[in-house]
């Protein structure tokens, strides 16, 4: 799928995400979005689908968080001894994408949600929340905002050209060149990832 402008506020729906390879080869993921779409990205979201223990790709320069969306637990064992279990429901854990590691799953296999960003391009925060009713998400002129609905139904305002939320989709906020407010409603879980430019060191 081709991304759209990335000056403008869409929905990617889970049936458009794009699944390849693991960068290694050891395992399965669906790219979401990568901005821009480019190998040499800023950032990127992606699930990884994780069937069998197995060493995660090297990223150099990257720092990514990881989500699990789904199974009973992944083990994460860095190669400097860090040991690191993300447990159900949404445990998370942000590491460096350098940092050499196994993924060894706890009982079956798992889904997981991944954050990756380059480190002095960008910066990344990411909140794991119910959604219950009404929330407004405000976007600066420069940042972007991710929501990617883990479960439940959500609805962006009408006129918003958003439209519905159903579970694995995921709405890219963008303001342009004012800040921009937008508009949800509904009930379930939300990842929201917030994207500004980096601070200058």
């Amino acid at each position: 799928m081709e991304n759209p402008s990335l000056q403008s506020s869409f929905v990617v729906r889970a049936a458009d995400q794009r699944r390849m390879r693991w960068k290694n080869g050891a395992g399965w993921t669906s790219e979401i979005l990568r901005a821009p779409d480019v190998d040499d990205w800023d950032w990127r979201l992606s699930i990884a689908e994780i069937e069998a223990d197995a060493p995660f790709s090297a990223f150099p320069g990257v720092d990514r968080e990881l989500v699990l969306l789904s199974g009973n637990g992944l083990r994460l064992r860095f190669d400097d001894g860090e040991v690191r279990t993300l447990h159900p429901p949404h445990d998370r854990h942000a590491f460096a994408g350098e940092r050499p590691l196994l993924g060894e799953l706890v009982d079956g296999p798992t889904r997981d949600f991944n954050l990756m960003w380059k480190r002095g391009r960008v910066d990344a925060r990411l909140w794991v929340r119910p959604l219950v009713g009404p929330m407004v998400v405000f976007v600066e002129p420069g940042q972007a905002w991710a929501l990617h609905l883990v479960a439940g139904h959500a609805r962006f305002a009408d006129g918003s050209g958003l439209g519905a939320l159903a579970a694995g989709d995921t709405a890219i906020l963008h303001a342009g060149e004012t800040r921009s407010r937008h508009a949800l409603d509904g009930g379930g879980t939300l990842l929201v990832v917030r994207i500004d430019p980096a601070q200058a060191a």
